[in-house]
């Protein structure tokens, strides 16, 4: 359980900011950077779900990624170490969820003859601002899982890959199963 009773501490006046570990971190610091645009992902998913409410399966598969979300953002504010008990981590069994859905929802989708522009309606333009978002969110959890001393967990990576895979296919959901995609169109305004 989670107790907030105080939103303002001042403690971050200084420019850090506390991992879970209590240790601090200056707040450009890329851990923090990770799990700043891991719920940065998350906020852009609350907009799409305000127009979700209609396609109650997508809207429900959107409610566990946001809380996977948080799982992950947790995950990276607390750094593995050495001989210390775990935290709560991003597992296996989040990530092979993550890939069912998308089956689920790509088993419906009309096969694709070119890529898809961002756009049709405003649950898949929203789908792909959030899924250019988690792009971002993993590219920088990968840079940081790439230097010396950073432990980041491989579920979560994978994570934040397949979470990118499923905002794409949810897009198209979301355009009526690929009927409302807009495609783009090479050299069109040559």
């Amino acid at each position: 359980m989670v107790l907030l009773n105080r939103i303002y501490t001042k403690t971050g006046d200084d420019g850090t900011t506390a991992l879970g570990t209590g240790e601090r971190r200056p707040k450009y610091d890329l851990r923090i950077e990770s799990y700043g645009t891991v719920d940065e992902t998350n906020a852009a998913i609350g907009v799409v779900r305000l127009h979700t409410a209609d396609m109650p399966d997508l809207d429900a598969m959107l409610g566990r990624i946001q809380n996977d979300l948080f799982d992950l953002g947790a995950d990276l504010a607390v750094p593995e170490r050495d001989g210390k008990a775990e935290r709560l981590r991003v597992v296996a069994s989040q990530v092979e969820r993550l890939e069912r859905d998308i089956d689920a929802l790509n088993d419906k989708l009309a096969p694709l003859t070119s890529f898809v522009l961002p756009g049709g309606t405003p649950a898949a333009a929203h789908l792909h601002v959030a899924r250019t978002i988690c792009r971002r969110a993993e590219r920088v959890i990968v840079e940081l899982a790439a230097r010396p001393g950073e432990q980041v967990s491989a579920a979560g990576i994978h994570y934040m890959n397949r979470l990118s895979d499923f905002l794409f296919v949810a897009s198209r959901a979301a355009n009526g199963n690929g009927a409302g995609d807009v495609l783009w169109v090479p050299g069109q305004n040559r």
